[in-house]
């Protein structure tokens, strides 16, 4: 979503076409040039497992630094799924995630006011404090539930408002972990769509992420309807 208060709503469904373009052109090109040896995911996890700690250690780092850096998350969180799998990719990628988001939620409380404030100037995210202030926690869950903000801005957003640091924390780890799970288990076995292979793993991991994806459209559904009943009233 753009920053500016006029956002459209098209970019949200530009985007999953966007990736749904880009997966299919993957897929075109592993099969043209007959990559499929070179993608297979065990070899690439036992490569990984051959690093020991350093693995986990590097990807979790590479994640606390996303979010204060402004990285692309989607990367990252793909690349976790398939180097560490279902599991242990949602642990390495929701420590490091919301490790991420609370270095950035700091440096702006600490270090950056300004220039965070600079930055949030003219868009709906300069009004975050005000919601903050009438719904707490809440609103860092609705937030990471349904993402209509720009993802690493947000983290900045929050730290210019009165939520404490705990209770900042502790919603984005929660409130994280449906995406992160979704995205994750969809990597784990995204190798195997790109071979050509349909398997039930890569059937639920589609699932997840469709479920997922349609929380923004059915959170503005059910506003619409709040909206609708109090003015009835």
């Amino acid at each position: 979503m753009q920053d500016k208060e006029s956002a459209p709503s098209k970019p949200s469904v530009i985007r999953p076409l966007v990736f749904l373009a880009l997966l299919g052109a993957i897929i075109l090109t592993v099969r043209y040039f007959q990559l499929d040896q070179y993608l297979e995911k065990e070899r690439l996890r036992q490569a990984v497992a051959g690093y020991g700690t350093w693995g986990p250690v590097i990807y979790t780092l590479i994640w606390v630094a996303a979010p204060p850096l402004f990285l692309p998350g989607l990367p990252i969180g793909l690349a976790g799924g398939i180097l560490f799998g279902p599991f242990w990719g949602v642990v390495y990628t929701i420590f490091g995630a919301t490790i991420g988001a609370t270095l950035a939620f700091l440096v702006a409380r600490y270090l950056a006011r300004d220039w965070v404030a600079a930055k949030l100037s003219g868009t709906k995210l300069s009004t975050l404090d005000e919601k903050v202030g009438q719904h707490g926690w809440k609103i860092v869950a609705l937030t990471r539930l349904v993402p209509l903000f720009p993802y690493n801005l947000l983290n900045y957003a929050f730290g210019l408002t009165r939520i404490s640091l705990l209770a900042y924390a502790v919603s984005t780890f929660i409130f994280m972990l449906p995406m992160t799970i979704a995205i994750i288990y969809f990597s784990a076995n995204l190798l195997d769509l790109v071979r050509g292979k349909l398997t039930w793993g890569v059937a639920v991991g589609i699932i997840l992420v469709a479920l997922v994806g349609l929380i923004p459209f059915f959170y503005k559904k059910l506003r619409a309807k709040r909206e609708m009943l109090s003015l009835d009233d």
